[in-house]
This record gives structure tokens, C-alpha cells and sequence, in this order.
């Protein structure tokens, strides 16, 4: 067996990575299934079947303007990842940045650094949300912006702890005397050895992404109709929990699953990536 193999067969005996790989295929598959096909078109309404109990014809019944569930459902699950993906993309970049600037350069760049993510911080998604609707309107850029920020500094702590580890080992001490400047030994040495770290968090924060954007559509804060959007979909069945209660099983179902399987992954991937973890398993 090559080594690849093995690697990937050792990866999956690992229960709560192969859980995790599992559930968040799952969404990523309702998602590339959704790009091409879902059971009708997910904003067609039609009054005469609305509420209609989960049958062969709508196999998770239908909402109270007449769509379809599952169509919903599968189409929600595109626009919970899209937000996530540039989301998380978008504080993992600026956050790796300014966490690995700070590390490299300490002093009071790095104490600048630190306490604007202290100052960041104080803003969470839902306030930003809030503040942005505000002045611009409730949209999925409004999300995407919101949970963006919330993310930077959390990739700037993590980045900066992980990466003055590093630069306090000999072979970095051993790069300086080969002339090399803090730009190259940050690129050569110190990235590649976070990177894992990197890839967990990132995991983690996706999981957290796909729930904060489902909280905002669900304050009317997020994405706005006809987008679907299992957020919005929890906020129409509220008032029909007792009438339809399918309207919320499923959506929040969903929801779970995609925030169980990236948080399942993430913590896989932290197990694998340790050597620590490792040895103790």
C-alpha cells in the first residue's frame, strides 16, 4: 500500500475524524447537488399544496407558501457554505497576516497587533451585523462582513502563539546566521511548520461561520429572500411549530450536521496533526 494510503486508511480509523468526513461530505454534497438539480425550483411557490405533510411528492413536505422543502434545504446549504468559505478565507488571510507580523517582529508591533484584536474582539458577528445593517442594509455581503471580522483576530492569536513557538527553535537561530531576513524565514520555516494548525482552526471557524450566518438570516440580518437560506427558514416556521413542526425539524437538522461535522473534522484533524495526541491514542 503507498504511503498516501496508509496515511488515509490510519486517518479514518480515527472515529471523530470519519464521523467529520462523513457529515460534512454530506453538506457539501447537498450543496454540489443543489448547483444542479434540487426536486423543484426552490423559490417556485404554489398556494394550493402549501403545508402539505412529507409525501412521494415532496418527500419533506411543503412550507406555508407552497415550496418545497427539500429544494429549500438542499439550496440552503450552497449559501451556508458560500458565506462560510469567504468568510473564514477572509480572516484567515488578514489574521495569518497580522499574526505572523507580529511574531516575526515583536516589540510594539506586535503589541499593536494583539491589541487590536483585543479591540476587534469586542465586536462579535451578531453587533457587527447590527451595525452594518444599519448604516448599509441586511444582506449576505453584511454576513460575510460581520463574520469576517469576528474571525481576524482569532487566526492573529492563534497564528502568533504558534508562530513564536517556532521562532524560538535552533534551526530558525540557524537560518539567521545563513543571512536569511525575517520575510523568508517567516515563508520558508515558520509557515509550512503552522500550516496544520492553521487548517484546524480554519476547520473549527467554518463550523462557527455556517451558525453565525444561519443566527443573522435568522434576525433578518442575513441573507434576504427569495436566497434560501435555513436561518430564514427557521424564522418562517416559528409561528407554524405547532401546525407544520417539520418546517423546523429539517432546516435545524441540517444545521446541525454541517456544525457537528466540520467541528468533528476540526478536532480529528487536531488529534492527527499532534504528535502528542498521537502517541496517547
Amino acid at each position: 500500500m503507498s504511503k498516501a494510503g496508509t496515511i488515509m486508511r490510519h486517518a479514518l480509523r480515527h472515529r471523530s475524524f470519519a464521523v467529520g468526513v462523513l457529515l460534512s461530505g454530506l453538506v457539501v454534497g447537498m450543496a454540489l447537488l443543489s448547483m444542479v438539480w434540487t426536486p423543484y425550483a426552490p423559490t417556485a411557490m404554489n398556494i394550493r399544496k402549501r403545508l402539505a405533510l412529507p409525501s412521494a411528492e415532496h418527500w419533506l413536505g411543503t412550507d406555508s407558501f407552497g415550496r418545497d422543502v427539500l429544494s429549500l434545504v438542499l439550496a440552503g446549504a450552497q449559501n451556508s457554505l458560500l458565506v462560510g468559505l469567504v468568510a473564514v478565507g477572509i480572516g484567515l488571510t488578514l489574521g495569518s497576516m497580522l499574526g505572523l507580523l507580529a511574531a516575526a517582529r515583536r516589540g510594539w508591533i506586535e503589541e499593536v497587533v494583539m491589541r487590536f484584536a483585543d479591540f476587534t474582539f469586542a465586536f462579535p458577528a451578531i453587533l457587527s451585523a447590527i451595525l452594518l445593517a444599519a448604516v448599509f442594509g441586511p444582506s449576505t455581503m453584511n454576513s460575510i462582513v460581520a463574520i469576517a471580522i469576528f474571525n481576524i483576530p482569532v487566526f492573529a492569536r492563534v497564528v502568533r502563539g504558534s508562530a513564536n513557538a517556532i521562532w524560538a527553535r535552533d534551526f530558525i537561530l540557524a537560518a539567521r546566521s545563513a543571512g536569511k531576513g525575517g520575510f523568508r524565514i517567516t515563508l520558508e520555516h515558520v509557515l509550512p511548520n503552522i500550516m496544520a494548525v492553521i487548517v484546524v482552526q480554519a476547520t473549527i471557524q467554518f463550523a462557527l461561520a455556517i451558525l453565525a450566518e444561519a443566527a443573522l438570516s435568522y434576525l433578518g440580518l442575513g441573507t434576504q429572500p427569495p436566497t434560501p437560506s435555513w436561518g430564514r427558514m427557521l424564522n418562517e416556521a416559528q409561528t407554524m411549530v405547532f401546525r407544520a413542526p417539520y418546517l423546523a425539524v429539517f432546516p435545524g437538522l441540517a444545521i446541525a450536521i454541517a456544525v457537528l461535522g466540520f467541528n468533528l473534522l476540526g478536532d480529528g484533524l487536531r488529534d492527527l496533526t499532534d504528535p502528542r495526541l498521537s502517541r496517547q491514542r
